[in-house]
């Protein structure tokens, strides 16, 4: 059934037309996400289907009766109103108590929030929370979303996938968010140059049609096709969850990608921060944390010791509260901790993005600010101008000459990102860098990173760009401690789903309770003993790594021996040993991790 159609829909704002002659429909169980630039009309186009903005052009009609759900980026609350009253209405505590699927939806969403709160007491991130929680309690034949995943953890990004999965409505989604797309989409519309492209599944689906489209076209300017085929590359070598399955031929767009060489050569990128960074970057000794200072607010370090190395790019993870800005802080020495050492690498050269932004100069204009700091910076092998790297981050033509102070606070953000980058550091500490960027951004943001050689430690709510851009997981568990997790984020919902963590929303343990704790629990390795398997961690990981590039070199070697049997017989004969000796290191290091990790 036809639940609402578009047809010939026009609109614009000042001289820049956002939709021009779009018609389309959406019928009762469509899934389907919208992607696109900032600026480019995802938001308008959804106002649109909604009825809350009338076109200036074509019609739209809906289905009589129809309901429709829709979250905006702007709430409505009334900050007089109780939570309870926003979200429950006049519903009897005896009915909404007795309702699994809205004490689900409590859970989840308000766990940490008081139903007796008033609204206007509340965060902007608790009343979007709120507004969300009252849109998915009721029932609707299309719920409409604009930007939902904002202001939410890894795992409630993930309850509220298989939420939407499981509703009988029909779904209009906008989000940058791109794990989430193919968790809840089955198509996927593009809203580009006024137009609006459709495509047939999530997000995975979407990158191999457009990559098939530019190749049958062959019209696809170099760098944005090579940006692409990186793109693939990666959807098609990371773990099976991540890809979906489209239903249209894909040979075609596999072609693109058959001598693809991996988003990153590790190798080289390791090697390349070890002769900058030496082998210090952090050493973590016994170090007690709280986040509100010595004593003080939650505890999120208790006696932890880790290390970082040259060339580590770790993914920090944790629920909202959990403590995982105060590590950063802590790395870039803007905190001490409560006891234990810091040791911090001689030639470390920091570059930290907070969730705050800096103060910039409102009348300075956007290009002058990034070249105070410098014209020119080498990334990877290749050296960039500021205004060319101001254009791979969305500041293209005259934007690079608008006033910081008519800027949004996404751009800001940008901003502010690149004038770290082109100081060139050693070390970075990013902390949620992905608020407000749109795919493409984030997909020239994610191929920048590719090349920088140093050490990376990660926090962010993006799944897709936490897998994307590091190569292994940590998580702040409620504990007190940092566990390692070989299964990445799927590993730390598992081990959240099954109460192997503490709940950071419910409080962290008070300190004496804590030592009671350690007193009960059998006694675990000293904190020497963890030094020593961090270090031989790193040493089965260089192991790794030269392996693989020893690998890279046979098979050359054997493509160039290929008419001589008896070069190619002792070539194949050595990387088979190769081999072996690489699953023996790799289950070795399985073990140790498994033991850390515990």
């Amino acid at each position: 059934m036809n639940l609402v159609n578009l047809e010939s829909v026009s609109h614009a704002y000042g001289p820049k037309p956002l939709l021009g002659d779009v018609s389309l429909g959406i019928e009762a169980g469509d899934r389907i996400g919208v992607v696109g630039r900032n600026g480019d009309g995802k938001t308008t186009l959804i106002s649109v289907i909604a009825g809350t903005l009338k076109p200036h052009g074509g019609r739209v009609t809906h289905t009589r009766g129809l309901r429709i759900g829709f979250l905006s980026q702007r709430d409505d609350l009334d900050p007089a109103l109780t939570v309870r009253e926003v979200v429950l209405g006049d519903r009897a505590e005896h009915e909404w108590a007795g309702d699994q699927a809205v004490r689900e939806i409590l859970a989840n969403l308000l766990g940490d929030i008081e139903l007796a709160a008033r609204v206007g007491e509340l965060s902007g991130g608790e009343r979007r929370r709120t507004a969300l929680a009252r849109l998915l309690i009721d029932e609707h034949d299309l719920v409409i979303l604009d930007e939902p995943t904002n202001h939410l953890d890894i795992e409630a990004i993930a309850w509220l996938a298989g939420h939407l999965s499981a509703r009988r409505s029909a779904l209009l989604v906008v989000t940058h968010d791109r794990w989430f797309l193919d968790a809840v989409s089955t198509r996927t519309w593009e809203v580009v140059d006024g137009s609006v492209q459709r495509y047939e599944g999530g997000y995975a689906a979407y990158v191999l049609a457009k990559a098939e489209r530019a190749r049958v076209a062959q019209a696809t300017e170099e760098r944005r096709q090579n940006l692409m085929r990186k793109e693939i590359a990666w959807l098609r070598r990371g773990p099976p969850a991540r890809t979906s399955k489209p239903k249209f031929r894909i040979e075609a767009a596999q072609a693109l990608i058959a001598d693809e060489p991996p988003a990153r050569n590790t190798v080289e990128l390791v090697k390349f921060a070890s002769a900058r960074l030496g082998k210090t970057v952090y050493d973590l000794g016994d170090v007690t944390l709280h986040a509100g200072g010595p004593g003080q607010g939650p505890l999120v370090l208790d006696r932890c010791t880790w290390q970082f190395g040259p060339g580590d790019r770790v993914g920090l993870i944790g629920v909202n509260g959990s403590g995982k800005s105060s590590v950063l802080r802590l790395l870039a020495d803007s905190v001490k901790p409560d006891s234990g050492k810091v040791v911090r690498g001689k030639t470390v050269r920091l570059a930290h993005l907070s969730q705050e932004l800096a103060e910039l100069d409102p009348g300075r204009r956007v290009l002058e600010t990034v070249e105070e700091i410098r014209k020119f910076i080498q990334v990877g092998k290749r050296e960039w101008t500021a205004s060319q790297l101001l254009e791979r981050l969305g500041f293209r033509g005259d934007a690079q000459w608008k006033v910081i102070g008519d800027l949004s606070g996404g751009e800001r953000r940008r901003l502010q990102l690149l004038r770290l980058l082109m100081d060139d550091p050693n070390v970075l500490l990013l902390d949620e860098p992905t608020n407000d960027l749109d795919i493409e951004t984030l997909n020239e943001l994610e191929d920048l990173l590719d090349a920088w050689p140093g050490t990376l430690i990660l926090v962010s709510h993006d799944r897709y760009f936490l897998e994307r851009v590091t190569d292994r997981c940590v998580a702040l568990l409620g504990d007190g401690s940092l566990s390692l997790l070989p299964g990445g984020v799927d590993e730390y919902l598992q081990r959240r789903s099954a109460g192997a963590a503490l709940t950071a929303r419910a409080g962290s343990p008070s300190a004496p309770a804590a030592a009671e704790a350690r007193e009960a629990a059998p006694s675990g390795p000293s904190a020497k003993e963890l030094r020593e398997s961090q270090k031989e961690l790193s040493r089965l990981e260089r192991q790794l790594d030269k392996i693989s590039g020893r690998e890279v070199t046979l098979h050359a070697a054997m493509a160039d021996a290929a008419s001589d049997y008896g070069r190619l017989a002792s070539l194949d004969a050595e990387l088979k040993d190769l081999k072996a000796q690489k699953e023996s290191i790799e289950l070795e290091w399985m073990e140790l991790a498994e033991r850390l990790g515990e």
